[in-house]
């Protein structure tokens, strides 16, 4: 099946075992405040990116402080990839929507790996429970549209891109849509997805019902590990990817760098690491310059659920034990930034990296998060 209307949504139907998926295009009119970071030039060559990495980590500096002049509002209408995914035979019966957002390195078949048959899915256990799910490529990367890396994809514009995607859904404006009317929305993130959810709850707290964060904490000190690991190489260099990303868009040097980010040694499939390689996406270095912008406290009123591995690089240095007996775990920490949650719970996921789906042991961590979902009514 193919639907087209130009300027609203382009859907294709792909039919796998126990579920249909959509792919689509939808059109969002987003506007934001952006920073304007005109105190750095956008890097051009891969000695540039490497010159803003040692900036950018090097202890006591504030890279984004040094960088920013100011505040400018962005809009425009941008298209978002998406795939949307439910249970065969599903009829009219109310349920339950998880909008998937992605982190950094990754598109949104992070969720829906097409990989051993998708043996590392989220999206078939999510739909093995019932729910359905809407995975979509964050504003800047995969087949949305694409913008400067500087001044326009930042975490603020993506923050809004999402908060518009959610409302069309709830309100079933999508023209020509496949998407089902949920009765309830959960928003699940990953990494850099889950500092937007984050962020979407404490600026729209009615927007959502529940939210997932994969890969999150609240503790930013490690960035520095992240940053200076990755690596960083402009996207547009490399060969083996055609794309349009402009200078500014940032990927991991190689497959050394890949696996320090993401994977923790011993627990994950070879091959799949060279699959997550071959498929790698860039992140900005306005996305890098405002992931830091969260919000110090969230009233969202919903069900917080925390996942990391517990080999976790960005938000938790290595090991998401070590806090000097502040908190059961780093993640955990976090509670105190929730004040309003009608529950709170932080699990740490063992043998595990960053990528939490892309370890041999992360069905167990989709068991988890659903086992947790059931349990608070979503």
């Amino acid at each position: 099946m193919h639907v087209s209307r130009i300027g609203l949504v382009a859907i294709t139907a792909g039919v796998a075992s126990a579920k249909t998926c959509y792919d689509m295009t939808v059109q969002v009119p987003v506007t934001a405040r952006n920073g304007v970071f005109d105190k750095i030039s956008t890097p051009q060559t891969n000695i540039d990116a490497t010159a803003f990495a040692l900036h950018a980590s090097t202890q006591a500096v504030n890279v984004t402080a040094d960088a920013l002049s100011g505040y400018a509002t962005v809009s425009g209408l941008y298209d978002i990839s998406a795939q949307y995914c439910m249970p065969d035979n599903v009829g009219d019966n109310a349920h339950v929507l998880q909008i998937l957002t992605h982190g950094m390195g990754f598109d949104k078949s992070y969720w829906d790996l097409p990989y051993e048959n998708h043996n590392y899915s989220y999206v078939d256990h999510a739909l093995s429970r019932g729910y359905h799910t809407l995975a979509y490529d964050r504003l800047g990367l995969g087949k949305s549209s694409h913008g400067d890396a500087k001044n326009e994809i930042q975490s603020f514009l993506e923050l809004e891109a999402l908060a518009q995607l959610t409302r069309m859904v709830r309100e079933g404006s999508i023209s020509d849509s496949c998407i089902k009317q949920p009765s309830k929305i959960v928003h699940v993130g990953h990494s850099f997805g889950s500092a937007q959810t984050y962020g979407l709850t404490a600026k729209y707290p009615d927007l959502s019902d529940g939210i997932i964060l994969t890969g999150f904490s609240m503790n930013a000190s490690f960035m520095g590990m992240f940053i200076s690991g990755a690596n960083f190489q402009q996207a547009r260099f490399n060969k083996r990817q055609e794309s349009d990303y402009s200078a500014g868009y940032f990927t991991s040097g190689d497959i050394g760098n890949n696996m320090y980010l993401y994977f923790a040694p011993g627990h994950f499939d070879i091959d799949l690491l060279a699959f997550a390689e071959a498929t790698k996406q860039p992140s900005t270095i306005g996305e890098l310059l405002t992931v830091a912008s969260m919000a110090p406290l969230n009233k969202f009123a919903g069900p917080v659920y925390i996942i990391n591995g517990d080999k976790d690089i960005p938000f938790c240095g290595g090991d998401c034990f070590a806090t000097g007996g502040t908190s059961e775990s780093i993640p955990a920490a976090a509670k105190a930034v929730f004040p309003s949650a009608s529950a709170f719970s932080a699990y740490i996921q063992p043998n595990t990296g960053h990528g939490i789906n892309l370890h041999h042991n992360a069905t167990g961590a989709y068991q988890q998060i659903h086992d947790f979902l059931g349990t608070h009514g979503l």
